[in-house]
């Protein structure tokens, strides 16, 4: 027997996507009638028969995407919301935003408000005191599919960038410069957080350089936090060659509080972070940071949630996406140079 043709199929014979492709099967107003034709006539060319059991269940959906992010101040959470808003706008869906504050507790609260409200999936960037099993037990009782962005939990569907990766080859550009000694600074306990190390570490050691990285260097993602992290370090006595903040909000605050204390970034001490958003391009020296690439996260985290929509939320093997990474080679690191 023949397999069945797909939606897929039909959307990449039409040169269109397959959620166009979804909302012509549908029947919606919003697609021009160019485009259904060059849907429906590549429909009839690969005999691509339409799912009444598929359809109403799509009938019975409240067409609303619940996202779940810790807050909006930060660019990457910001890039990551556009990047699915767009994808779901396009098929014809709703997004309801809850901000966790990167509480679990919150955002249990928040996840059971929009099941509440009949979302049919949601997108959710895990607070990093996420118990995995209180989070399966939640969204499985009510069949919601759960698509994880940038913090992984095993089990669940993921879409985020390679943290090791990206932190290993961090860790060759600043041993190469000749740090002899890197703090990681900030952050709250999570697999992120974990990657990143694992990424320096391993790299580090192999070229016979320290990583010092500790419980009480981790902090509050956020300015405030850095500030309060690097000021730790220095209290302690300990200067580092090479300061790498857990993301570019961390290192806003490195920044500050290394100048309120005579020190300056990229000549006294050379400082890197993750993300790469237009916080890293605008600091005075220009910032060097792994670039993770939210937009791409979000669009790709959506898009995996579509397909299991479109396929009923049936038991297949978990999804994962590791986004590839790129260093972002600035002045905070490339003009220090060793001391003598």
């Amino acid at each position: 027997m023949a397999p069945r043709i797909t939606l897929e199929e039909v959307s990449k014979a039409a040169g269109v996507s397959k959620s166009t492709a979804s909302l012509v099967v549908r029947g919606s107003s919003r697609i021009p009638e160019s485009t259904a034709v060059k849907v429906r006539d590549a429909m009839a060319q690969l005999g691509y028969v339409y799912n009444r059991q598929a359809a109403n269940l799509r009938e019975s959906r409240s067409m609303t995407i619940g996202l779940i992010v810790t807050e909006i101040v930060n660019p990457y959470f910001a890039e990551v919301a556009m990047a699915v808003d767009e994808i779901t706008h396009e098929a014809g869906y709703t997004i309801f935003i809850g901000y966790s504050r990167d509480l679990a507790e919150r955002q249990h609260e928040i996840i059971a408000s929009m099941i509440e409200r009949q979302v049919d999936g949601l997108l959710l960037l895990p607070a990093p005191d996420t118990d995995p099993e209180r989070l399966a037990k939640q969204v499985n009782a009510a069949n919601v599919p759960v698509v994880l962005l940038a913090r992984r939990f095993a089990g669940f569907d993921y879409v985020g960038s390679e943290n090791v990766k990206g932190a290993g080859m961090l860790a060759d550009h600043l041993a190469a410069l000749g740090c002899k000694s890197v703090a990681l600074l900030g952050g709250r306990p999570a697999p992120s957080l974990l990657e990143r190390e694992e990424g320096l570490r391993v790299s580090l050691e192999k070229a016979g350089c320290e990583l010092w990285s500790v419980n009480e260097f981790r902090s509050a993602i956020t300015p405030e936090g850095g500030a309060s992290a690097v000021g730790h370090l220095f209290d302690l006595g300990r200067l580092p060659d090479a300061v790498v903040a857990y993301n570019d909000i961390v290192a806003q605050g490195v920044y500050d509080e290394m100048r309120r204390r005579g020190l300056e970034p990229g000549r006294d001490i050379a400082v890197a972070s993750f993300d790469d958003t237009r916080i890293a391009a605008s600091q005075v020296p220009p910032m060097t940071s792994v670039a993770g690439f939210p937009q791409e996260v979000g669009a790709k985290g959506t898009e995996m949630l579509m397909k299991r929509l479109a396929d009923g939320n049936e038991d297949i093997p978990t999804q994962l996406i590791l986004v590839q990474p790129q260093l972002r080679i600035r002045s905070s690191t490339a003009t220090w140079r060793p001391r003598t």
